[in-house]
């Protein structure tokens, strides 16, 4: 049924505060809210209906903690490479984390890898339209499966992203940012504000989501050219910052991250495989560096063989 004023009571959301008075009827945002996606979504490829559901899942997988501009590039050569989940399950896990390249969080590469694999075995090759079954693939989250089944498929869904989760606690919770891990207030509220049709609930769920990418930012909210300014809890309250200011990101410079990156870097530029004094060059203090190597052969992402020499990996990804 369509969220309404009593259904708001009955998941507790009015009751206990999560929805404040002068949140809005959900209702009321749905058209606003589809309507301005209707004129303003960026005309992205995993949008458009020849990606398929294997490109609505490469784009989600990479998407994770990497902006558009960062993804284009290599979502196209993906799926110009391998078009199919088949495709790629067919060459070895060390040839995503090549061709992953500097997206980061290299571990998405294998776990992309293990999806198409099991897709390939368990669905013939293509990827599955229930819910259940994208949740049953070896590193999809509840994210991820909700995602391709609602972008994919059309299916009614909640799809949470950091975006979405931003523009709920603004428009219906009248704060300016949602708390820092997804709680299952937000879970219910999102549930409960669904259009009722499939094919309505989920171009609410990339309207949102477009929404909070383009007009609903973190740090320089475009108000102004909000289709539910107007309408937002947050800003009929006033805009208040009782929350603080966005959350930053952990530094790069220095980090483990910053090593492991950079010894994958001659891994995936390499032909053969790498001796070990070549990975030593890339790093001076040797105690982090031998840290970092060990975690990524401990994440499947290096493969150690004999003579002191390392090489992305060939045999199956590892269960994530």
């Amino acid at each position: 049924m369509t969220a309404t004023t009593s259904e708001h009571s009955a998941t507790g959301l009015t009751a206990t505060g999560f929805r404040p008075p002068e949140s809005p009827a959900p209702t009321d945002l749905h058209g606003p809210v589809i309507d301005w996606f209707g004129e303003h979504a960026r005309d992205l490829p995993w949008r458009r209906p020849e990606a398929g559901a294997w490109g609505v899942m490469v784009s989600e997988f990479m998407l994770q903690q990497t902006p558009v501009s960062r993804v284009l590039p290599v979502y196209e050569q993906w799926l110009a490479r391998w078009p199919r989940p088949a495709d790629l399950a067919a060459e070895p896990p060390g040839e995503a984390v090549r061709a992953w390249g500097r997206l980061g969080y290299p571990r998405r590469a294998l776990r992309l890898h293990g999806a198409a694999a099991a897709i390939t075995e368990r669905h013939g090759g293509d990827v599955p339209k229930e819910h259940a079954q994208l949740l049953a693939l070896p590193g999809v989250g509840e994210y991820t499966a909700a995602a391709v089944a609602s972008f994919a498929y059309g299916q009614r869904h909640a799809v949470l992203d950091t975006n979405v989760r931003r523009v709920f606690a603004r428009a219906f919770g009248g704060r300016e940012f949602p708390p820092t891990a997804t709680t299952a207030a937000e879970r219910r509220l999102a549930r409960a504000v669904l259009p009722e049709e499939d094919a309505t609930a989920a171009r609410w769920a990339a309207a949102t989501m477009e929404l909070g990418a383009l007009v609903c930012t973190a740090r320089k909210p475009d108000c102004e050219n909000c289709p539910i300014m107007d309408l937002c809890a947050w800003r009929r309250a006033g805009s208040p910052a009782h929350d603080g200011p966005p959350r930053r990101g952990q530094s790069y410079a220095g980090t483990d991250r910053q090593v492991r990156g950079r010894l994958l870097a001659v891994l995936r530029d390499a032909v053969g495989p790498v001796p070990q004094a070549t990975l030593d060059a890339v790093w001076d203090e040797p105690v982090q560096r031998a840290r970092a190597l060990d975690g990524l052969v401990a994440d499947g992402l290096v493969e150690p063989l004999e003579n002191g020499v390392y090489r992305l990996p060939q045999g199956r990804s590892p269960a994530m």
